[in-house]
C-alpha cells in the first residue's frame, strides 16, 4: 500500500491537499461528548513517528477485518438515542463505533495515536457519517466501514466536516473540504 500512496498524490496536484487542513476549532460532534473521559486512548497524543509499509498494511487488514466482523446497528435501536459514540457491542455498532474500534485496535498494535484521527463527513448521499483517518507522510487515508479499500481523503467523494486535532485530540477542528465544499 505505501508504495501505491504516491499515485494518490495527484489529488494534491489537482487542487486538493495531501492532508486535511483545519479551518478553526469546532465543538465535538453530537454523541462524542465524554468520549475522552470514557476512552483516554481515543484522545491520546503519543508520538507521531513516520509509518512504515507494514503499519499501513496492518491498517488495511484491520479495516477489512473489523468491517467484516461488526454488524451494523444504529444507535437509536441499540441505545434509544440518536447519537452515542462508543465501542461496538455484541449486537454491533454504527459508523462511529466501528471507527473507534479501528482506532483502538491500531493503537493496541503500536500505531501512534496522533496518526489516527476520528472524522465526521457527509457521505456521497449527504448522510452524516464517521470515519477514521490514517495520517501518513504521503497524505490522509480513510478507514471506512462502507468500503474495505483505504482511499486518500480526496478520493472518497465525502464532504469532510470535522476532524480531531492531531496536536490535541480532545479538541475538534472544522475542515470543510471535499465533496460539496469543492469549487
Amino acid at each position: 500500500m505505501l508504495a501505491a500512496l504516491p499515485a494518490t498524490m495527484h489529488a494534491a496536484e489537482r487542487g486538493g491537499t495531501a492532508h486535511l487542513s483545519s479551518k478553526s476549532f469546532a465543538p465535538a460532534p453530537n454523541g462524542a461528548q465524554g468520549l475522552c473521559s470514557r476512552y483516554a486512548w481515543a484522545c491520546a497524543r503519543g508520538h507521531s513517528a513516520a509509518l512504515n509499509p507494514g503499519e499501513v498494511r496492518l491498517a488495511e487488514q484491520i479495516n477489512r477485518r473489523i468491517n467484516a466482523s461488526v454488524r451494523p446497528i444504529e444507535d437509536i435501536k441499540q441505545y434509544q438515542r440518536e447519537e452515542f459514540w462508543t465501542l461496538p457491542t455484541a449486537r454491533g455498532g454504527d459508523c462511529e463505533d466501528i471507527a473507534l474500534l479501528k482506532k483502538a485496535e491500531l493503537i493496541r498494535q503500536g500505531l501512534p495515536p496522533s496518526r489516527l484521527l476520528l472524522a465526521t463527513v457527509l457521505d456521497r448521499k449527504r448522510n452524516n457519517h464517521a470515519v477514521l483517518v490514517l495520517r501518513t507522510d504521503k497524505g490522509d487515508f480513510v478507514l471506512d466501514n462502507l468500503t474495505d479499500r483505504m482511499l486518500h481523503w480526496s478520493r472518497t467523494g465525502y464532504s469532510f466536516l470535522k476532524v480531531q486535532d492531531p496536536r490535541a485530540p480532545h479538541r475538534w477542528t472544522a475542515v470543510l473540504a471535499g465533496g460539496i465544499f469543492k469549487g
